[in-house]
């Protein structure tokens, strides 16, 4: 009987031996990074959540996105059993404010979460990406890195921010065959835009359902963005179909920036 030796050889992502690819979406429990998820799903990939709120849609990893080290952790558990083929940094907390209203503490939330949260995530998907020599990146930034907003000093520059991250990362990965494209909302109907009125509302006194009109009525088109609607275009950012495109930002916006 022969006795054959069998050599240690590193295991084979799961996402090798079947149709599906990866898509990881950071912040995909609720709003834009919801539709992203399910849109993904509808598209046979298989989707990891990475979040710190539940959600039975997609496989759901719990994570801080403010914290690097965690955010690493995570995704490098994921890299050693699959090629990720797709990063979708969407993890973002709003905050409204001018620079005098802003304080360390306040600028400091919003940067961890919205700025580092993508740069974790970014920082941990490219050595799998790299090795794969293939690989589509989205940053969820905002019609805001294009235009300013009124009391809006940290999540303007956040936004500003992430699309910069965008930029560089496209320039930097494109010889490994790595795609990053920034899309750039503008107003759309999420839970964050609703708590975002209902604050200013509980602070001002206006009427809600005013408001509501008044936002609606900024946009060329007469009406908020889904979230559907930007899940669709960061589908599209992701496959083949936008191979030629990266280092851009991507508005969705209804018009607004084109006023």
């Amino acid at each position: 009987m022969l006795l054959l030796t069998v050599k240690n050889e590193p295991k084979k992502p799961k996402n090798m031996k079947t149709n599906k690819k990866t898509c990881l979406v950071t912040g995909g429990s609720s709003g834009i990074g919801l539709s992203i998820v399910k849109l993904f799903l509808d598209n046979n990939y298989h989707v990891f959540n990475v979040d710190i709120s539940p959600s039975s849609f997609g496989e759901f990893c719990r994570c801080d996105i403010s914290n690097v080290e965690q955010v690493t952790d995570v995704i490098n558990g994921i890299s050693q059993k699959h090629i990720i083929d797709v990063l979708v940094s969407n993890a973002g907390i709003h905050f409204s404010a001018n620079i005098e209203n802003t304080s360390e503490a306040d600028l400091d939330k919003v940067f961890n979460i919205n700025v580092k949260g993508a740069y974790a995530a970014i920082k941990a998907v490219l050595p799998n990406m790299k090795a794969n020599n293939n690989g589509a990146i989205i940053v969820m930034s905002s019609d805001q890195a294009l235009v300013a907003k009124h009391n809006s000093f940290a999540y303007n520059l956040s936004k500003a921010a992430l699309a910069s991250m965008a930029k560089t990362t496209a320039v930097d990965y494109a010889a490994f065959n790595i795609r990053a494209n920034a899309v750039c909302p503008g107003t759309i109907e999420t839970p964050l835009y609703h708590q975002a009125i209902d604050n200013y509302c509980q602070k001002s006194g206006a009427n809600q359902a005013e408001v509501h009109q008044e936002e609606a009525s900024l946009q060329p088109l007469n009406r908020l963005g889904q979230p559907e609607e930007v899940a669709e275009l960061v589908l599209f950012l992701a496959s083949d179909k936008a191979k030629f495109i990266t280092g851009s930002l991507q508005v969705i916006d209804g018009g607004y920036t084109a006023q």
